[in-house]
């Protein structure tokens, strides 16, 4: 990048604060959403193509974005789904050997705003006391009052439902048809690796959208079913959920992540939760109840399962639980062929220790 004037820029928080920055590249504008961070040391491309950060705005803590490039391999769905990327230091120069091009053409390509020179250790700090909470970040930083009224008319996280805004429109398909298992895929935000994951385990899947109905999961003739990450609140999902209480209901073998683990223990009669912060990190500890082996984890979530309900529920077993807050991380059917996780064993930022859960979902088709 030439060097040249970069336009100021701000974050203005919901409840009046505000922080101060500078426009990445010639990119101006205003974008809204819910102010949230990622600890994420490298994967921001993934991060940011992540269909579960769907009208966020992203602070990444490390300090560097954009150092290593973009790569068309590294994408999580067919565009960028955050609303904003809040950074400290944005490189404009990348250095890797398999890059194809620079993080700011990613995002002008994908038209999204980005301000860098933040101190983000302050605003992570504000975020972390004072909770997760809706912001919007402009370049019209003289219109504080009129960004204020319009901040004032997004709605909140809470209650909002928004699997419908990054689900497919159309069934498709992912593998090899000549596979020896078929797998029913359910899509309220799906991320490309947990297709892979699935179809390297001799499986071939058919991704239906957010809304589809049991029969018509039912008519592809599955030998299993999925029920994908994704954003939102899982509260508004009924149709998701009531999906789930028929594969429950028949005994079917069900393995669902993060949004879909939700969904799976809405559909238990277990309630969920706005959290105060959320997990987002690569780096989350997590104990596997049934090993009690320790787990390195992927974790992209603002809301969380009740542990209470699920420990007061006859049907359910905690099979995983987060160790930095005790919040569940995995969830088990006693009497049924259904399980789910909070996180994301799909995303391999270095550790592998839970790609296990893939292997134990085709070991349950097989039963």
């Amino acid at each position: 990048m030439k060097y040249q004037k970069r336009q100021k820029a701000i974050i203005l928080l919901a409840d009046g604060t505000i922080f101060h920055g500078k426009a990445v590249g010639n990119k101006q504008g205003t974008s809204f959403g819910e102010v949230c961070f990622n600890t994420g040391m490298t994967g921001y491309q993934e991060i940011f193509t992540d269909p579960s950060y769907f009208g966020q705005l992203m602070v990444t803590t490390n300090a560097h974005i954009g150092n290593y490039g973009t790569n068309a391999d590294e994408v999580e769905s067919d565009s960028i789904k955050i609303a904003g990327l809040i950074c400290k230091n944005f490189s404009y120069v990348y250095s890797r050997v398999d890059s194809e091009g620079s993080l700011e053409e990613f995002l002008n390509k994908n038209n999204l705003l980005a301000i860098s020179d933040v101190d983000t250790r302050a605003l992570v700090s504000y975020i972390r006391d004072n909770g997760a909470m809706n912001a919007v970040i402009s370049t019209e930083v003289d219109n504080i009052e009129g960004l204020k009224k319009q901040l004032a008319e997004v709605p909140n996280m809470e209650g909002l439902e928004l699997a419908s805004k990054v689900s497919t429109k159309e069934p498709y398909y992912f593998g090899d048809e000549n596979a020896t298992y078929k797998v029913a895929a359910l899509d309220i935000g799906i991320k490309k690796n947990i297709l892979r994951n699935i179809a390297s385990r001799d499986a071939y899947i058919k991704v239906f959208p957010y809304n589809s109905k049991f029969e018509d999961l039912e008519a592809f003739k599955p030998d299993g079913y999925f029920l994908s990450n994704g954003p939102g609140d899982p509260e508004p999902l009924i149709e998701a959920q009531n999906l789930a209480k028929e594969i429950i209901k028949r005994d079917l073998p069900l393995f669902g992540i993060c949004l879909g683990h939700q969904v799976i223990a809405r559909a238990n009669g277990v309630s969920t939760y706005k959290m105060h912060n959320g997990h987002r990190g690569i780096n989350h500890p997590v104990k596997n109840l049934v090993t009690g082996k320790g787990e390195i984890t992927s974790q992209n979530h603002g809301f969380a399962v009740n542990r209470e309900e699920s420990e007061a529920n006859p049907d359910l077993q905690i099979t995983h639980v987060h160790l930095n807050d005790d919040t569940v991380a995995g969830l088990a059917m006693k009497s049924k062929n259904c399980f789910s996780v909070q996180y994301h064993p799909e995303a391999s930022p270095g550790p592998h220790d839970s790609a296990y859960l893939f292997d134990q979902f085709i070991e349950n088709i097989k039963k």
